[in-house]
């Protein structure tokens, strides 16, 4: 499927075929399955290799072959490459297989042997496999089956993949403020028109956007479609389902790249039949075959993590808004904290515009406030990072029974490793990044490329057994430091590292909700989507973390991350306050975050794309160069730059060598473009990357439409 493009065939004359069909046809030597793309007609004198057979299963629908072409232009990506993510589970392609189960039939007579007895008092719950049943009840399978066939058994065939139940939309959800409400019916409105619209519901945190859009999707259901929820992360996919299943009485298709081979098969067999109505999925599920799609809502629409960064590069929300118009079905943006881009379009008139701006109930908007570290670091003693006012913020909690968080966007325990001898920094062998050090497991790690050794004892530079010191805080850090202060307090850490899988992160997430944890020190993974009643402070422990660097975005998610980890305060009928502390009190994003003055950070933060010709007030992409000499690297870059084509409203900046110029042994150049706002920026680059002749082996040119990140 990794190819540039389709290949042509001829049709036997006695095969028919429709775009969408899976056939085999022959690669070289080998038999291979692949799609048919589409028809032409045969270019006299020009002979074909003919389509072996035509795979009897459902072919893919044309919206999604659509989807797959749009993707692959857009993002300067093979169609070949798309179609690999569209085709996750080959074995989805044929029927589930069938497992034949038994269940008790009518009243068992009195003279039973024992071991049939024990197989309808212990074998069940019914029905079940003849070696589920004996298992359960300590007999042979052999046994079930002469129960069946002397009539006490009945055997019925069922698939071995089972379908999804069937989600109930006129099950009534939590009541509605009449806010809500109302927005709740506009999105439902939208879902009746059953045409193409793009809707942001831009609500501030705690708001209820889940409830409101649950309207849309109410709607969608009661039409017999399917809907798709992307979401960012694995740990809000759990949230989704919970809150999916609570209100419509139906397990959802769970897709993300945590669940089994098994499951995988499943759900993409059940939602290319159009049986699976309801679909909660990381960015993959957008490449799903749907065959009646109705509905996709992007939850958390700002969210970065909605960006392939390899393979084929792509933003999730900006492929849903493409699908949903291929679709014909509308596509709700949902965020507390919307993309610049996508409240420049709403705000335009390209998108519906769907407001709310209060919090229901008794809840409201937690008071944020800043501490100036600059005053408080005489205050803290050696290797300390959390200022008086957040501890004293803490104490008051803790006496009231209420529950804190802790802030830190840093995994493990320490960010550097420094030797004091002789200065030496610990780095990654093949990448240009400092190894952490993660305490708990007594490992230095490479967050970029997963890398791990043993914490050395010694400096491996110059030998100094006593000279390697931890440098700046992490998660593991904060949360030493936390007990400290806190010895008698329930503390417990929320990280990729200490919450890995599906069901660990359902757990911590279940029990600080529960009010089973005082203090929860976390990463990224605690700041979105979750609601603990008992919250009621937040302290950010460094809220410059995302300033500065490279990144023209930087404001904009300073803004958006602190906004959203601060609403994780006094969701209930408890006031709630953050505390953020930082050296740059003064910052725009910060100052408007204290103000509760969205706008004004807006209005400062669009001048200045505006003035530079950026997002929304511009187009970019990237190109990066890989390759194992540097050198040669550089000769790639700048080789491109020269192979450009000559156009107006284009700027090229560069070559010029990456921030983390070396990852996994290969050396990165880039360059930046930018184009004004009716540059067809996708076109362009495409057209630029037709002119690259055969890159050199184990080179490579990554071309990002639109990139997220900079280093």
């Amino acid at each position: 499927m990794n190819v540039p493009g389709a290949f042509d065939y001829s049709v036997p004359d006695d095969m028919h075929l429709e775009r969408g069909d899976f056939a085999f046809a022959p690669i070289g030597k080998q038999m291979k399955l692949g799609v048919v793309m589409g028809f032409a007609d045969a270019e006299p004198g020009r002979e074909l290799k003919s389509v072996a057979e035509r795979k009897s299963t459902r072919p893919l629908p044309a919206a999604t072959l659509d989807f797959i072409d749009w993707v692959a232009r857009y993002n300067v990506a093979s169609p070949g490459q798309v179609l690999r993510m569209v085709l996750r589970s080959w074995k989805a392609l044929d029927p589930s297989a069938v497992s034949t189960v038994y269940e008790p039939v009518g009243e068992p007579p009195l003279n039973l042997t024992p071991a049939r007895r024990a197989a309808l008092t212990e074998g069940g719950p019914f029905p079940a496999t003849a070696s589920e049943i004996a298992k359960r009840a300590g007999i042979s399978a052999g046994v079930i089956k002469g129960m069946a066939a002397k009539g006490l058994m009945a055997a019925r065939e069922l698939p071995v993949d089972p379908p999804f139940a069937e989600p109930d939309p006129e099950r009534p959800g939590r009541e509605l403020s009449p806010a809500q409400a109302k927005a709740g019916e506009e999105l439902a409105g939208l879902v009746r028109a059953s045409r193409f619209n793009v809707a942001l519901l831009d609500g501030v945190t705690g708001s209820g956007k889940t409830e409101v859009y649950f309207e849309a999707v109410a709607e969608s259901v009661r039409q017999g479609r399917q809907v798709l929820l992307l979401v960012p992360e694995i740990a809000l996919t759990q949230a989704g389902l919970s809150r999916i299943s609570e209100r419509f009485k139906a397990e959802p298709v769970a897709w993300h790249s945590g669940i089994s081979d098994v499951a995988r098969r499943r759900a993409w067999r059940e939602v290319a039949h159009g049986r699976a109505k309801l679909v909660v999925g990381a960015r993959s599920a957008l490449f799903l075959p749907f065959a009646k799609l109705g509905l996709i809502i992007v939850d958390e629409e700002h969210d970065t993590s909605f960006k392939q960064e390899e393979g084929v590069v792509y933003n999730a929300r900006d492929m849903a808004v493409l699908r949903a118009k291929l679709e014909a079905c509308p596509v709700v943006l949902a965020s507390a904290t919307p993309s610049l881009e996508s409240l420049h379009n709403a705000r335009s008139g390209r998108y519906s515009h769907v407001v709310l701006p209060e919090r229901p109930g008794a809840a409201v908007l937690p008071e944020i406030g800043l501490i100036d570290m600059k005053a408080e670091e005489n205050k803290l003693e050696p290797g300390t990072f959390l200022s008086p006012p957040l501890v004293q913020a803490m104490a008051e909690r803790m006496s009231r029974g209420e529950q804190s968080l802790l802030y830190m966007n840093r995994r493990g325990y320490a960010p550097l490793i420094l030797c004091r001898a002789c200065g030496e920094r610990l780095r990654s062998p093949d990448t240009d990044s400092w190894l952490v050090e993660h305490r708990a497991s007594g490992r230095a790690v490479c967050h970029l490329t997963g890398f791990s050794m043993r914490m050395p004892r010694e400096c491996p530079s110059c030998g100094s057994a006593d000279g390697l010191v931890s440098v700046g805080p992490g998660v593991e850090r904060i949360a030493d430091e936390a007990r400290l202060h806190f010895p008698h307090a329930r503390i417990e850490l929320m990280s990729s590292d200490t919450t890995a899988t599906p069901e660990q992160i359902r757990e911590r997430l279940d029990r600080m909700e529960r009010g089973e944890i005082d203090i929860l020190v976390g990463t990224q993974m605690v700041v979105k989507g979750h609601n603990f009643p008992k919250l009621t402070f937040v302290g950010v422990v460094d809220g410059d973390l995302l300033m500065g660097g490279a990144d023209p975005r930087a404001g904009e998610r300073t803004y958006q991350t602190l906004v959203q980890v601060a609403g994780r305060a006094g969701r209930a009928d408890k006031a709630g306050t953050a505390l953020i502390q930082t050296h740059h009190p003064e910052h725009e994003a910060l100052q408007a975050l204290v103000a509760g003055d969205r706008d004004m950070f807006v209005g400062v933060e669009m001048a200045m794309r505006e003035m530079l010709g950026l997002p929304p007030h511009g187009r970019i992409a990237a190109v990066i160069a890989w390759g194992p000499d540097l050198k040669k690297t550089k000769e790639l870059i700048r080789d491109f730059l020269k192979l450009a084509p000559r156009t107006d409203g284009v700027e090229i900046l560069g070559p010029s060598e990456a921030p983390i110029s070396r990852l996994r042994g290969l050396y990165r150049q880039r360059l930046f473009i930018r184009g004004e706002p009716g540059v067809n920026l996708p076109a362009y680059m495409t057209a630029w990357r037709a002119r690259q002749k055969r890159l050199p082996v184990k080179y490579k040119l990554q071309i990002d439409i639109d990139p997220q990140s900079f280093v």
